[in-house]
């Protein structure tokens, strides 16, 4: 049975358990428990990983409420588990299923999954990587329902396919995820390793043991969001730290963001929603509230020099005034900011949600160690103005972001000979104007038309070094017919009122104007329900 069948399979089991109220987020946490004891039972892992009175066999074996107490006892067992991973994988979890028939029917059901590939010339068991890959399955099965709220720690997986394929990850290099959620750029990462290098088989053994302790890092805030993390990892052959694994569990802008390693390439997704918050305690160069722009600051303090990262961020670390507007030009100093990527709206879990990615390199290709006026060019690719709006119904794909591919090049760090232009794409929801082949190369056509254009760094500081840059006409906000969805509009119309509201009261704060502004978030919290919170620091 290939792995598409199983998650399928599996992810129908969980409607018994919905019957009997327990959510999609507790179910996959379920499943993480007992995947990971199928998993060593199929593998023939047993005997590395778990002790004999704590395997699959003897769990399947008990009956009843006898399962059900010997299943809650497992866990604690196994949190305190010798092996550190095992023990961080358990650690605290407990189960959300009440009845024992019903814990039963979900072992009994797993038991009976056809576990194996039929190859035509013989049966062969499934690899660690085949169970990672199953488990990717269900957690994306999770992150779409957008209910469980579990999509905001699952980034779409064409997206990050792409990031990495543009990144090119090498071998002995340090990659690092510092709002890791399930690991989903640490594995693709890990995956086009193994893809360039016969699954790490043309490496001698140190660089094996590298790749499998040492390469991938990265962090999370939330101890269950973690676990699926270690999960992930473990399941596709990535061991990590020791202690850690490869997943540690803390605060990025905080002191565990401080004592992560540095890195030779970041690719991460951090949190958006509320930009504000009270767990900042690190002391950043330029102090700010914005938790986005701090990890921006984390994202050049962390990386080597030479090294280079992917960033998905949204719209408002693009324009923010104040000390964004610092932030961003400490960017360009500092490192090489040499391609924006405007993504569509609706590929995140929240609808309306506007996003980018930026590509950057610390210092420049010539001299990874220069750290002023690094960047030059900063080429700008618009793939939201005029595209359709992608949800549940119309998928966002790798064929959607196959003009891009071919548009950023071969190198890595963006060195590749680039032309302006990119008209005709996938998703587009307006039509060209016809013109002649001379006119559409002119320099005027590709200004007003291009999807793909370079833009200096003088003309980026004459806008106030402002990367919020179009050039396309929005033929939806006169074209009714191509509007979006109701929901999708009443959401950006509210988080652009958000981003005003926060940066109103950053300027009151910063003109000394503290009570009064303190006055109108207390009065906004009233009106909308919400306990008031003070941000450390601004009090």
């Amino acid at each position: 049975m290939n792995n598409t069948d199983l998650v399928n399979k599996l992810w129908k089991l969980c409607d018994d358990l919905r019957d009997g109220g327990v959510s999609y987020q507790n179910y996959v946490n379920e499943l993480a428990s007992l995947l990971f004891l199928k998993m060593c039972e199929e593998t023939g892992q047993e005997h590395d990983l778990l002790p004999e009175d704590y395997r699959w066999g003897v769990l399947k074996s008990k009956l009843g409420q006898d399962q059900h107490v010997y299943y809650r006892n497992m866990l604690v067992q196994l949190g305190n588990d010798d092996h550190a991973i095992v023990r961080a994988i358990f650690q605290n979890v407990n189960t959300s299923i009440t009845q024992p028939a019903q814990l039963n029917k979900l072992i009994t059901n797993m038991d009976k999954l056809q576990w194996l590939d039929d190859e035509g010339d013989g049966i062969s068991s499934k690899t660690r990587d085949d169970f990672g890959d199953m488990y990717e399955g269900l957690l994306q099965k999770n992150a779409n329902e957008t209910k469980s709220g579990a999509g905001q720690y699952f980034t779409p997986r064409a997206l990050i396919n792409t990031i990495v394929k543009l990144i090119k990850p090498q071998p002995r290099e340090v990659i690092q995820d510092p709002a890791a959620g399930t690991a989903g750029f640490l594995i693709e990462a890990d995956k086009y390793i193994k893809a360039h290098t016969d699954n790490l088989e043309l490496l001698d053994d140190d660089d094996q043991d590298f790749q499998m302790k040492s390469a991938f890092v990265g962090l999370e805030l939330v101890p269950e969001t973690r676990r699926l993390a270690l999960m992930n990892c473990l399941l596709h052959d990535i061991e990590g730290h020791e202690i850690h694994g490869a997943i540690r569990i803390g605060n990025t802008l905080g002191a565990a963001g401080e004592n992560l390693p540095k890195a030779d390439v970041i690719l991460t997704n951090p949190p958006f929603g509320a930009a504000a918050g009270t767990n900042i305690t690190r002391t950043f160069v330029y102090p700010t509230a914005n938790k986005q722009l701090c990890f921006m600051q984390h994202i050049v303090e962390a990386l080597e020099p030479g090294g280079r990262a992917a960033v998905v961020i949204p719209d408002n670390v693009l324009f923010e005034g104040g000390v964004g507007t610092d932030i961003r030009r400490d960017l360009m100093d500092k490192c090489n900011l040499h391609t924006i990527l405007r993504l569509p709206t609706g590929i995140f879990y929240a609808a309306g949600v506007k996003t980018n990615v930026l590509f950057f390199q610390k210092g420049t290709p010539a001299n990874p160690n220069q750290d002023k006026n690094c960047t030059t060019d900063t080429w700008v690719y618009d793939l939201r103005t005029n595209m359709q709006t992608f949800g549940k119904r119309s998928p966002f794909s790798e064929k959607h972001l196959q003009s891009f591919i071919e548009a950023y090049g071969e190198d890595p760090n963006g060195q590749s000979e680039r032309v302006e232009g990119v008209f005709d794409i996938l998703g587009c929801t307006s039509e060209e104007v016809e013109e002649n082949s001379l006119e559409r190369n002119s320099p005027e056509y590709v200004s007003e038309n291009a999807r793909w254009r370079k833009f200096s760094r003088a003309h980026i500081a004459e806008k106030g070094d402002d990367l919020n840059i179009t050039w396309l006409k929005d033929n939806s906000i006169t074209d009714a017919a191509s509007l979006p969805e109701p929901d999708v509009l009443a959401t950006e119309a509210m988080t652009e009122l958000t981003e005003a509201l926060r940066e109103i009261n950053q300027l009151m704060m910063e003109l000394g104007a503290t009570e009064q502004a303190e006055g109108q978030v207390a009065l906004l919290a009233e009106e909308f329900g919400l306990e008031k919170t003070v941000v450390k620091g601004q009090e």
